[in-house]
């Protein structure tokens, strides 16, 4: 009787699961995928499904369809709780263990509230598309509730958005946030000027997208200070409850607060026994752990050496790192050593609003509507699927033309949230 093939399990189906997986297709191995979401998720568009220009549909893709045609690879619904790396196994939640022969771990990131998780009630993150509609709704329901509001103070503090963290994700979301209001909003209500909301985005550091080079930081401020939005960096939160945030000494009024400042890798990261870095595994050059060559770790739970600095934790890098660890893999299982990783920098890319955004591309840097195209190019190259790109290609050529947004959809469990509040005054109405 033949000798079954190696098992490869790969834990996590964001970026560098899904493409190790893609990679060890035709290779001489059982595959199994387990990830506790089924889809794969697209997370450079998810402040586009928090601001109801897309849906949620438009950016995630079931795994099982991604990988259906894979007759070696099967997927799994589940979440892994701990690495038995002695024994060459994982323990998923309610007990079950799955035994390899070699493991993939690209379980990503989870947020990071700098030792203040109770904020997280107050100011949800952005890593997944329940918490991209829990923001949509809260956005949506501080513009309805506004609407009904006969107080200026409370009615002013329901139409501030706050930001918190100035890199990619709070870059974006700000700006869009700013636009909707804008553009997409601002003809809708009566009792209430959407337009004259007050976006606020808080960064720590000294300029907002600190990975980019000081140039294109500054042109990004300044297309957010043009879109309205209130730039506010060196500012660090000292305070957050349901009535507003503190920024060092300044307390701002606000109902809707998003958070963006900061990621933590994942709890398995400590289940290794292996040496940490800022929380992150400490892999050697080949993305294997130190003393378990069969474990390789890649995406946001690996920290990467390279030359006086560290690999970044962006989607690009995940990607070649999963493919990087299916190809050692492959080598290993013929007798070949395997090869250490090398990042290649792409370059960076982020937009700030209708026909804006910076790129960076080494001795190229971009800005203006030029790099706002490439950043479509890149997005919609990247997206799984024809469904997907076709869709989200076609919603924003529609939103481009026409201002609007589609996705904003509030259903009867937040409606009765407005059933006990008084109507606006009699005469209230905006004038036209």
């Amino acid at each position: 009787m033949a000798a079954r093939p190696p098992h490869v399990v790969i834990v996590g189906a964001g970026f560098g699961g899904l493409y190790a997986a893609r990679a060890l297709g035709r290779a001489p191995v059982r595959v199994t995928i387990v990830d506790r979401r089924n889809h794969h998720l697209f997370l450079p568009l998810l402040y586009q499904v928090a601001t109801a220009g897309l849906n949620p549909g438009d950016i995630a893709t079931p795994v099982r369809r991604v990988l259906r045609r894979q007759s070696n690879t099967r997927v799994l619904l589940g979440e892994v709780r701990k690495i038995d790396a002695a024994a060459r196994a994982v323990e998923l939640a309610g007990g079950a263990r799955l035994s390899y022969d070699a493991l993939i771990v690209a379980s990503g990131s989870v947020p990071s509230y700098f030792g203040h998780d109770d904020w997280s009630l107050h100011a949800p993150p952005l890593l997944g598309l329940e918490d991209a509609v829990e923001i949509r709704r809260r956005i949506l329901l501080a513009y309805e509730k506004a609407e009904w509001e006969p107080e200026p103070a409370v009615r002013s503090a329901l139409l501030t958005f706050v930001v918190v963290g100035g890199g990619p994700t709070g870059v974006e979301l700000a700006g869009a946030v700013a636009e909707m209001s804008r553009h997409a909003m601002s003809r809708d209500f009566r009792n209430i000027r959407p337009e004259e909301a007050r976006v606020v985005l808080v960064e720590g550091g000294p300029r907002l997208l600190s990975a980019f080079p000081a140039d294109p930081s500054a042109r990004a401020a300044a297309s957010l200070r043009r879109l309205g939005v209130e730039v506010r960096t060196g500012a660090h939160v000292s305070a957050m409850d349901e009535a507003g945030v503190t920024v060092g000494s300044d307390r701002i009024p606000a109902r809707t607060v998003m958070w963006a400042a900061g990621v933590a890798a994942s709890p398995l990261a400590s289940s290794l026994g292996v040496p940490l870095l800022k929380g992150r595994v400490l892999v050697q050059p080949d993305l294997t752990v130190p003393g378990h060559p069969e474990i390789h770790v890649v995406g946001d739970l690996a920290a990467v050496k390279q030359g006086e600095g560290l690999v970044p934790w962006l989607a690009p890098a995940a990607i070649q790192q999963g493919r990087h660890a299916a190809l050692n893999i492959v080598r290993s299982l013929s007798g070949l050593p395997r090869l250490a990783f090398r990042y290649r920098d792409r370059g960076a890319l982020a937009t700030i609003g209708r026909s804006s955004a910076v790129a960076d591309f080494g001795r190229i840097k971009l800005s203006g509507w030029i790099a706002w195209i490439g950043w479509l190019v890149v997005h919609i190259f990247f997206l799984i699927g024809f469904r997907n790109r076709f869709l989200v290609l076609f919603q924003w050529a529609w939103a481009y033309i026409t201002y609007e947004r589609g996705a904003r959809l509030l259903t009867a469990r937040d409606a009765t949230l407005m059933q006990s509040e008084p109507l606006p005054a009699a005469g209230a109405e905006k004038q036209a």
